[in-house]
């Protein structure tokens, strides 16, 4: 399934949560949602899931406005923090109400799945700590196999062993059906070798929508003396720099020509790539917005 949105904002008495904005997914792939706290992620994936309007602009999914759409938004699955449970009852109580209300939903998959995160369907939600409770929430997302599966940030709580075996199984199972993943995050360093695109939110606006590889091809470092380091970077979009002593680095995202980078080597300068989440850093901080 396919995501467009065109010129939407979310306004609250006080405060704008989204502005203006316009972005879009393609069906099929994995596609990283960035943004720090109060970016707007959560609220830009509950329109998409139909769970809020927007104040003005248009959401479509595979064409249609999804608000209303029980057709349409079954076959979206929104999964945030938590898991959306049912606190007083059994894991199975949850698994046993989404198979009735999801076509889509696969039973056997979400108990393979509890047996190999090491939990029983007859455990209460209430009983289950942070990370376990969250475990589940990615496996609600999972086994739902809808076609288009958002993903809120399930993975906060999750130790790193099981957030390495979350992302394992997502990779298998897309090879196996693949469907439109948008995941949610701040732990960037960790999705960056799964996600096919990028977008980032920055207070509320799209700051970026990229492919990740053209992402991560234009954040460059430069280094060395500060001096030869300043003359390089006249005119060049600098977005974060670090001072030792007598060297320099810069951090740029842009494009940056053979000719540019074979002369900052022929001067000493040392050129060097910049990973995902150093350059969602530099990015987002706040003299940069």
């Amino acid at each position: 399934m396919n995501v467009t949105l065109e010129d939407v904002s979310v306004r609250f008495t006080d405060t704008t949560a989204l502005d203006a904005v316009s972005l879009s997914w393609s069906e099929g792939g994995i596609h990283g949602l960035l943004g720090r706290n109060g970016a707007g992620k959560s609220t830009l994936l509950s329109l998409i899931a139909a769970a809020r309007r927007p104040t003005s602009g248009s959401v479509r999914v595979d064409g249609q406005d999804p608000w209303e759409r029980g057709m349409l938004t079954e076959r979206i699955c929104l999964v945030r923090e938590g898991g959306d449970l049912i606190d007083e009852e059994p894991i199975g109580d949850t698994l046993e109400m989404l198979e009735t209300l999801r076509p889509t939903f696969d039973r056997a998959y979400a108990d393979d799945l509890l047996d190999s995160f090491g939990l029983s369907a007859d455990t209460k939600v209430n009983h289950l700590s942070r990370g376990q409770r969250s475990t589940v929430g990615a496996i609600v997302g999972l086994a739902s196999r809808a076609p288009l599966t958002l993903l809120d940030e399930v993975h906060l709580g999750m130790d790193a062993p099981t957030r390495q075996h979350f992302y394992d199984e997502l990779i298998a199972d897309y090879v196996e059906n693949p469907r439109t993943y948008v995941i949610s995050s701040h732990l960037i360093a960790e999705l960056e070798p799964i996600v096919e695109t990028v977008t980032i939110l920055s207070r509320g606006a799209l700051l970026l929508q990229s492919g990740a590889d053209d992402v991560r091809a234009r954040g460059l470092t430069l280094t060395g003396p500060t001096a030869t380091v300043d003359d390089l970077v006249g005119g060049l979009p600098v977005i974060g720099t670090q001072d030792l002593g007598p060297t320099r680095r810069v951090t740029l995202f842009g494009e940056l020509d053979q000719h540019a980078l074979e002369h900052a080597r022929s001067v000493g300068v040392e050129v060097g790539r910049v990973p995902l989440q150093d350059l969602f850093i530099h990015l987002t901080e706040e003299d940069h917005r």
